[in-house]
């Protein structure tokens, strides 16, 4: 069994498709336990009773339909009219935009490839150094994670209400709680990109009117947006599977039939290149919740969290130490996949030191968001250096300032568990 169990983490590493590692993994398990395998067949078919899992396509259509339109530009276009003019403003706008975008695409490679090609030409000709604007592009591919209607927060809610029966964890109540959080990111990288500005008074644009006004009819159609999805959850006249129903309809719409800016045969291949992400997101979410359950079966979180205990006593440890893990989990897998993996192991002993398990949701979104560029193996830095044609040194380099900035936004939401539950009292 640990011969097998070993055989297959090396595979792991090898490159072998990590659904099908967990499901080996499911069947070895349940296999030594003398339950039938069926069970696993049985286990997957559980996310197809899961109301809310629908948003998860219906989303990451919508978002790669907006990717493959002109949206990003008229993104930018309209932050850098209403923001240009600030010291500072054009990187201000940047991260604007990237997490924006992320947050509707909930792929922080796509925002690199699709937003990046409009801001690094700009940002270079504006006088800012080549490395704060390798290093912004970079860090603003995962920022919108926390904002609403990131995937990630969906799975992670989807996640968590299968496994924890104590307290009703909402989509609603993830979006809500990420709120504040994503914003003390945003404004912490602003300042830093005020004071990286404060000497290019040159190229500090003047605020115009007219600009303004015109990027604002020019994205009068997608700016509802937001306000059309998150106003029709809060308010309790969608549910968020509805909300995404209505978000993929009103961008297609849009898209489609008033810009015209993508034709009806490029659908199919829009939808095609969706539904790939979504794939592999269900095929090991439903792998996942069989290998777990066999987990929870063979009391693994309950040895876990025995184990914990007797090295660590206090909250704070634990916090610490869940801190660590998660930015080194976060390098090396997926967010994805951390989610659906590591979250019904940690959340059992999370709860056990009073931990909420909304709160433990950002930080572990959080914190899986800066390990998209953290050394050695962050997704970002390897999609960057690709995308700029730039060495991975350079990009490790031009990250650090934002990765230190990042790390103590993590901190602090870590510990001040009001700013993520503020609302929600």
């Amino acid at each position: 069994m640990a011969l097998l169990a070993l055989l297959l983490a090396v595979l792991a590493l090898l490159g072998a498709p990590l659904f099908a590692v967990i499901a080996s993994l499911a069947l070895l398990g349940f296999y030594s336990a003398g339950i039938d395998l069926s069970v696993v067949a049985i286990e997957f078919y559980r996310i197809a009773e899961m109301p809310v899992l629908l948003a998860i396509p219906l989303f990451t259509f919508a978002g790669y339909l907006m990717g493959e339109s002109r949206a990003p530009e008229r993104l930018v276009r309209l932050t850098s009219a209403l923001l240009g003019w600030m010291p500072g403003g054009l990187p201000i706008m940047s991260l604007a935009a990237c997490a924006f975008f992320t947050a509707f695409t909930g792929a922080s490679g796509v925002t690199i490839i699709a937003l990046g090609a409009l801001l690094y030409p700009a940002l270079q000709k504006a006088g800012y150094r080549e490395s704060f604007n390798l290093g912004l592009i970079t860090t603003s591919g995962s920022l919108g994670l926390l904002f609403a209607p990131s995937l990630p927060l969906i799975l992670y809610g989807i996640v968590v209400q299968q496994f924890d029966s104590t307290r009703h964890v909402s989509i609603e109540s993830l979006f809500i709680a990420g709120i504040l959080p994503g914003l003390l990111m945003l404004v912490l990288l602003s300042m830093w990109s005020l004071w990286q500005g404060k000497d290019l008074r040159l190229s500090w644009s003047k605020l115009s009117l007219r600009d303004a006004l015109s990027a604002i009819n020019e994205s009068k159609w997608e700016l509802p947006l937001p306000f059309f999805v998150l106003g029709g959850i809060y308010s309790g006249y969608f549910a968020v599977s509805e909300a995404a129903a209505m978000t993929t309809l009103y961008v297609l719409v849009v898209e489609v039939l008033i810009y015209r800016e993508i034709e009806l045969r490029q659908l199919p291949h829009i939808m095609c290149d969706s539904m790939v992400l979504v794939g592999a997101i269900l095929l090991i979410l439903g792998m996942s919740l069989a290998s777990t359950n066999y987990l929870i079966d063979a009391e693994v979180p309950k040895h876990l969290f025995e184990w914990v205990g007797t090295y660590i006593s206090s909250q704070l440890t634990f916090l610490i130490i869940l801190n660590i893990f998660l930015l080194l989990l976060g390098a090396v897998l997926d967010i994805f996949s951390a989610i659906v993996i590591v979250v019904p192991l940690i959340l059992p002993v999370a709860l056990s030191y009073g931990v909420d398990p909304i709160h433990l949701g950002i930080i572990f979104l959080a914190n899986m968001q800066i390990g998209y560029f953290t050394p050695p193996v962050g997704m970002n830095l390897f999609i960057a250096s690709h995308r700029f044609e730039k060495p991975i040194m350079a990009m490790y380099r031009a990250t650090l300032p934002f990765f230190f900035i990042l790390l103590f936004a993590v901190l602090v939401i870590t510990y001040v568990p009001s700013l993520s539950l503020m609302f929600l009292n």
